[in-house]
């Protein structure tokens, strides 16, 4: 079979969430000058409901990532036993939003002082966990962490991990 041109859809990519083709602006991330944000804080999906309402987000999409198993599926990783964490990736404009003030809503909506725990999810698959994917972001979220911590707000240390991004599998 030959595709041509004109048996394609042409999208452009500022249309592309409105069509149904936001998962695929990930790819244009760095052509764009966006960024990408990797947190773990239990359920993804409880977690992306939230991050992805924040003005500068993009995108988001859940996964797995921290862990040794390529491909990793939730029927593996549910068992605990993959080092996997669940996960979502945050695609956003670094011109409408910060990394910073993504790390700062991420230690809101989740409890960083439990450790491979949030609520009844227990397991390491629900660590709190930053997966950084340059050093700019590790020392951004080194920072926050430390700032989180003076700022009192939390009564117990905090267990977050702040870890270097392997693979991300898509959920």
């Amino acid at each position: 079979y030959c595709i041509n041109s004109s048996s394609l859809k042409f999208v452009p990519v500022s249309e592309m969430k409105n069509q149904g083709f936001g998962r695929y602006l990930f790819v244009f991330a760095e052509k764009n000058h966006w960024e990408v944000a990797t947190l773990a804080g239990g359920c993804f999906w409880g977690m992306e409901d939230l991050l992805k309402k924040l003005p500068g987000v993009l995108e988001t999409q859940v996964g797995y990532t921290g862990g040794a198993l390529a491909h990793a599926t939730y029927t593996e990783v549910k068992k605990g036993v993959t080092g996997h964490a669940e996960a979502v990736q945050v695609l956003f404009d670094p011109q409408k939003i910060k990394y910073e003030k993504i790390l700062l809503e991420f230690f809101k909506i989740h409890d960083p002082t439990t450790k491979d725990r949030q609520g009844g999810d227990v397991g390491t698959q629900y660590r709190s966990a930053i997966f950084f994917h340059s050093e700019q972001q590790k020392q951004t979220a080194e920072a926050v962490k430390q700032r989180v911590e003076k700022s009192g707000k939390w009564q117990k240390p905090i267990v977050t991990s702040i870890v270097k991004l392997s693979d991300f599998w898509s959920a």
